[in-house]
């Protein structure tokens, strides 16, 4: 039987010289290779394939290859009015929805120029659950990296943790991840009764799980001599490469955008800005990334026991609150072009929109995320390391591809 299957013969004359593997294959030394980690690799956290140059168990070069998720955020958000995009936005950082929907809700009331009729419980019922959607996104960003450095305990612990967050979520919304519950001018619908006493109740039970958390895995030897002095981020590489986040404050920069940019009822809440301290090893290592973001679960916690005292006091429930009081029944954005920016559990989340028609639906929506941008450093930091300290910075960097694809 004649076999009439096209055969594919490699040629390095044929590639295309604008596709990074062209420069890689024709500067290879004979005892270099280039390897694929991913897509498909558990280690990658999604679909994210490394092109990783070696010299035997040397990493000389990494070049990251996106696209593989990607869904047309952009494009889908040039098609639909306003209040329509939120399902979509919660599908960028879905690990983290509720901030990337009060982010996204915040930039299209400041460009309506009705963020000042939003009431205080509002924003602060708006808080509490962006703040728990952040401990649990930490949690998993945490988790995966400690199965990432072969401790199992830890992934298990915040999983069990992170599943009352879950639940409390979808008592609020009706869903445990994507929960399209923050609206442009409101909220889809009030706490439930008895919610605050249950989030009180959590935080009770939560503080000694983080104490016990960090014995487990920063205080851990086994730990520390993976992650310390492996993968520094220098400050300045961070900043001219428009790293933020935990990434960030790791490199020993206290920068916040809750704090910077004073959004919300955030100016009225008592919290700290965790920073690296280069404790372990050297600021701004794997380290210090983790340490930061367990730090960070505390100042959550310090969030959310405000909340909930301003929730049962100066704010509480009364049966004239309305969410929805101030969603417009129309929006008619000013001919403008507008920008703002939050902070998401990753990093500066930003979102740019055009408008210049007299419709409802935006004519360009950019997204600036911080997943893409703190990916963009992997290759500066990973210049001569091990192929297993490899998966120990892309895990430090805590992406997530839907936000990088976008």
């Amino acid at each position: 039987m004649q076999n009439n299957a096209v055969q594919y013969i490699y040629n390095p004359e044929n590639l295309d010289q604008s596709d990074p593997l062209y420069t890689n294959i024709n500067n290879l030394k004979s005892h270099e290779m280039v390897i694929n980690i991913g897509p498909q690799h558990p280690s990658t956290h999604g679909v994210l394939r490394l092109e990783v140059v070696m010299d035997g168990e040397i990493v000389t070069n990494v070049i990251p290859h996106m696209g593989y998720l990607h869904r047309c955020f952009e494009k889908h958000a040039e098609n639909l009015p306003y209040p329509q995009i939120i399902p979509f936005v919660d599908r960028l950082d879905y690990l983290a929805a509720m901030n990337s929907e009060h982010i996204y809700a915040m930039g299209v009331e400041k460009m309506l120029g009705i963020s000042e009729e939003i009431s205080t419980r509002t924003e602060y019922i708006r808080v509490l659950v962006a703040e728990l959607n952040r401990l649990s996104s930490h949690f998993l960003g945490i988790g995966a990296y400690a199965m990432d450095m072969g401790s199992f305990t830890p992934f298990l612990w915040l999983m069990r943790d992170r599943e009352h967050i879950n639940r409390m979520l979808e008592w609020v919304s009706g869903a445990r991840m994507l929960y399209n519950y923050i609206w442009i001018g409101g909220l889809y619908y009030d706490l439930p009764v008895g919610f605050e006493e249950r989030c009180k109740e959590f935080t009770v039970y939560l503080k000694p799980k983080l104490t016990e958390l960090k014995q487990l895995v920063v205080d851990n030897k086994i730990f520390i001599n993976r992650t310390a002095n492996i993968g520094v981020l220098p400050l300045d590489l961070a900043i001219n490469s428009g790293v933020t986040g935990p990434m960030l404050r790791a490199s020993g920069l206290r920068f916040d955008l809750r704090k910077v940019d004073a959004y919300s009822v955030y100016p009225k809440l008592d919290f700290d800005i965790p920073i690296g301290e280069g404790k372990m090893g050297q600021l701004g290592d794997c380290w210090d990334r983790t340490f930061v973001r367990i730090e960070e679960c505390w100042q959550s916690i310090r969030i959310i026991e405000q909340c909930i005292e301003q929730l049962t006091n100066d704010h509480k429930r009364t049966r004239s609150f309305n969410p929805q009081a101030s969603i417009p029944k129309k929006i008619r954005p000013p001919k403008v072009d507008f920008y703002f920016r939050g902070e998401s559990p990753k990093g500066e989340l930003g979102f740019f929109f055009r408008h210049n028609s007299n419709f409802d639906i935006p004519y360009r929506c950019k997204v600036r995320a911080p997943s893409f941008c703190n990916l963009s450093v992997l290759p500066a930091i990973s210049k001569n390391i091990m192929l297993a300290d490899l998966i120990a910075i892309l895990g430090s960097i805590d992406i997530v591809m839907g936000e990088v694809d976008r």
